[in-house]
């Protein structure tokens, strides 16, 4: 039905209301209600801020609340303007829920003035929607990630209602264009439903946005050729607008009803072209119209600050003050500083109010993944090298596989991937799931359902975004993907390890499954790719991030990879990192041992080493990676016939970060059983599988750093074999015997420098001819002294 006279004055009410609280937090500091004339002093000294799409946000905002109260919908709105926070705080404030988040800000002129004098403030809160503000799962500093969220919280939320206001300058990015196919993965009867809303003002932060400048009949057909079907508000009269957008949300969700309901009648369930609403408003809309002679108000000139000399241009401060009265604040507070009771009435109440909507705090919803024991997959092995090499990841996803049966009740795991699960050797994970495709299906498709629990497109950002959503609304997942180019999420995994940091902080954000990656595929197994696949960076990436959320894992087996997997599956509030190689290879622990060499993290190999653990040695041989700990433990090999009478104790590192000072990293060991290990005399030569700058930068407050020798990669590569990858970048087992020898016994240099010279020669006389590595290295497996 159409809006009543008296329905259309709340509701402009409301948005006048939100106008004057976004307006106040940018400029006022003191004189929250205008209860005199502006001075110098009521204004802030930065004026810091996003009003350009403010009243648009606003605007949405109030007219979701009406949708969510005459339908009782449980409503989860995402917003991309990324300094557009004002605007959302401002709800927040309207709603009551940032008073009861934070009982020191009262719906009182008290509570108002600490409200206006926190935005953009030292200690106070950010200009963007941050982990401080009830009601977000969307950092919104960075553009571009909004969408892929709102999609990611719709998956196994049938109930829930994900609008997401989508700015025409975060449209231009590279992930935002990709989201909108997220479409093509939603199962309109086991999925939410995601409502994308384009907000079109025209403007960035100083130039016109490519959508807003293209003809309407070209951008509708854009959308309809992306599978939505395209609705249109536009205009700039409140009174109109609000007409228009209560008339067209109404025709949006009867259409969303009308979909679903379709849905369920059949299987399997036709793709819909699921509503999306163009909403067209002008920059700055309700600003100033002129300032100094120049139109503010439609332009990028109100895209920020569009006073920005108020505390030094008498006419600036003037017009502050004629734009603050015209929202008429005296209508909308009374005289404590609370809001009108009229204005009360028309915001949802309880947890139907979107700012504290349960999936916003998905903590408050997580339930344990129920887990096999992993225990069960675990790989023979009596002594090390003793049973066929198997593919560790192999392993992994049959366990992985039992945890998707496990909690196929609970439709609360999924696995994400850029086409290659199976790439990955995963694939057993298809024996309890398909991969959900709501497509055209083809005879030839295989793994492919409407309704699965793996999401696999070929675009890690889809994958990192959905994840996340996935897991900030309640639920827990897993990434896989190849080595190289998990780089592409470099960005989104920054913002994400800021926001579990900053959760970490708020008492009332409650912890949430951690997001895993577990990265094959890798570095030092590219032969048939070559050297556009040859890339360990990212865990320079992870290791520069906070110490209170980083975790980097290298198990050197199947068996130590299903301990850390099911460790990281079991975690709240981290970032894993897991690198394992997906090509067969040997056990070296069996599972008693494996569980408490990745418990204590890193640890002497009695059994690799030529000395007792409590002996002197006269060189340490560490490794920390698939390869590398193979290579490692072939040096011995080879020392045990170069040098004979050399002391060796070999250690394996799975937890990286133990590596670091526990005042670096919580899982740092302590100085004394540091030196325990890698001892304070002895040189230390290690194979590492990234690049050596990492170890040395984990290891610079030890006091025998100085002894640290790392070899890792050196961006050395080409479509060669696997071992030839290692002699590129000088990890083999013989530049690191060659390297044990120069450090521990320089008398014997010499002779060993011409064998490894020798044998340098011999490979890769042997690799040119024949196109595969050596037998001696090709057969190689570790034999006891």
């Amino acid at each position: 039905m159409p809006l009543t006279v008296e329905e259309i004055a709340g509701i402009h009410a409301y948005w006048r209301a939100a106008n004057y609280l976004s307006v106040g937090q940018i400029y006022l500091r003191n004189n929250p209600l205008l209860r005199r004339p502006l001075t110098v002093d009521d204004i802030k000294p930065r004026l810091l801020g996003h009003f350009g799409t403010t009243p648009g946000l606003n605007f949405v905002y109030v007219h979701l609340n009406r949708i969510i109260r005459a339908r009782r919908l449980s409503m989860l709105l995402i917003t991309g303007p990324g300094h557009g926070a004002p605007g959302i705080l401002a709800n927040t404030f309207l709603e009551g829920s940032y008073s009861e988040t934070y009982p020191n800000i009262q719906q009182d002129a008290d509570g108002l003035k600490l409200f206006f004098k926190q935005f953009s403030w030292p200690y106070g809160i950010p200009s963007h929607c941050a982990a401080n503000v009830p009601g977000s799962i969307n950092e919104g500093g960075e553009l571009g990630y909004s969408l892929v969220h709102a999609y990611g919280a719709a998956f196994d939320n049938p109930n829930l209602i994900v609008p997401c206001i989508v700015g025409d300058g975060e449209a231009e990015t590279g992930t935002l264009a990709t989201s909108w196919h997220s479409n093509k993965f939603l199962n309109p009867v086991t999925d939410g439903t995601v409502l994308p809303i384009l907000h079109l003002n025209g403007y960035k932060i100083a130039n016109p946005t490519v959508l807003a400048r293209i003809p309407q009949e070209e951008l509708e057909q854009l959308f309809r050729g992306y599978g939505y079907t395209p609705y249109t508000v536009e205009g700039d009269d409140p009174e109109v607008m609000h007409r228009k957008m209560a008339e067209t949300l109404d025709r949006i969700f009867d259409h969303i009803t009308a979909i679903r309901a379709d849905a369920a009648s059949q299987y399997p369930p036709q793709r819909p072209a699921w509503p999306m609403l163009i909403l067209r408003t002008p920059k700055g809309w309700t600003a100033p119209h002129m300032v100094d002679g120049k139109q503010v108000e439609g332009t990028w000139r109100s895209h920020q600050v569009p006073l920005d000399e108020v505390r030094s241009n008498p006419e600036h401060l003037t017009l502050l003050e004629e734009w603050l009265r015209s929202y008429k604040p005296e209508e909308l507070f009374d005289n404590r500083g609370c809001p009108v009771p009229q204005l009360l009435k028309i915001a949802p109440k309880g947890d139907l109010r979107m700012s504290v909507n349960p999936s916003a705090n998905g903590g408050e919803l997580l339930k344990p993944l129920v887990l096999p024991d992993f225990r069960d997959y675990a790989v023979k092995c009596n002594v090390p090298c003793d049973t066929k090499e198997v593919s560790a990841t192999k392993i992994l996803g049959d366990y992985l596989r039992d945890v998707i049966r496990y909690n196929a009740g609970n439709r609360n795991f999924r696995i994400f991937g850029p086409d290659e699960t199976a790439s990955n050797r995963l694939q057993d994970i298809y024996q309890a799931t398909p991969k959900q495709w709501e497509g055209e299906l083809l005879p030839v498709d295989e793994n492919l359902a409407a309704d699965g629990r793996v999401l696999e497109v070929l675009s890690e950002n889809l994958c990192q975004g959905w994840l996340e959503g996935y897991l900030l609304t309640g639920r827990h997942g897993f990434f896989s993907c190849y080595e190289a180019f998990i780089h592409i999420i470099d960005s989104m995994f920054n913002q994400h390890a800021k926001w579990l940091k900053a959760c970490k902080e708020l008492p009332w954000r409650k912890p949430i499954a951690s997001l895993t990656y577990l990265l094959s595929s890798h570095v030092w197994r590219q032969d048939h790719n070559g050297f556009s696949h040859q890339d360990p960076g990212f865990i320079d990436h992870v290791a520069n991030k906070q110490s209170e959320v980083t975790r980097i894992y290298f198990p050197p087996d199947a068996n130590c990879l299903l301990s850390v997997g099911d460790h990281c599956l079991r975690s709240r509030n981290y970032i894993n990192l897991i690198i394992a190689g997906k090509q067969p290879t040997h056990t070296y622990l069996n599972m008693d041992e494996a569980v408490r060499h990745c418990t204590e993290g890193l640890g002497i190999w009695a059994w690799a080493s030529t000395c007792a653990p409590e002996e002197k040695p006269d060189v340490i041989l560490a490794c920390a990676g698939d390869v590398p700990t193979m290579e490692a433990l072939a040096a011995v090999t080879v020392l045990r016939k170069w040098a004979p009478a050399l002391k060796i104790r070999f250690v394996n590192i799975v937890d990286l970060f133990t590596l670091e000072t526990p005042g670096e990293h919580p899982h740092g060991i302590d100085d004394e059983n540091f030196e325990r290990i890698f001892d304070q005399e002895s040189p230390v030569v290690m194979a590492f599988h990234g690049y050596p700058t990492v170890v040395h930068k984990l290891t610079y407050k030890r006091r025998n750093h100085a002894s640290f020798h790392v070899h890792g990669f050196r961006g050395e590569g080409t479509t060669t074999t696997p071992f030839d990858m290692t002699v590129l970048n000088e990890i083999d087992r013989f530049s690191l015997a060659l390297d044990c020898v120069r450090y521990a016994l320089p008398e014997d240099y010499d002779r060993v420098r011409q064998l490894h010279s020798e044998k340098m020669q011999e490979h890769k006389l042997y690799v040119a001819e024949h196109g595969e590595d050596m037998p001696e290295v090709r057969d190689w497996k570790w034999v006891a002294n």
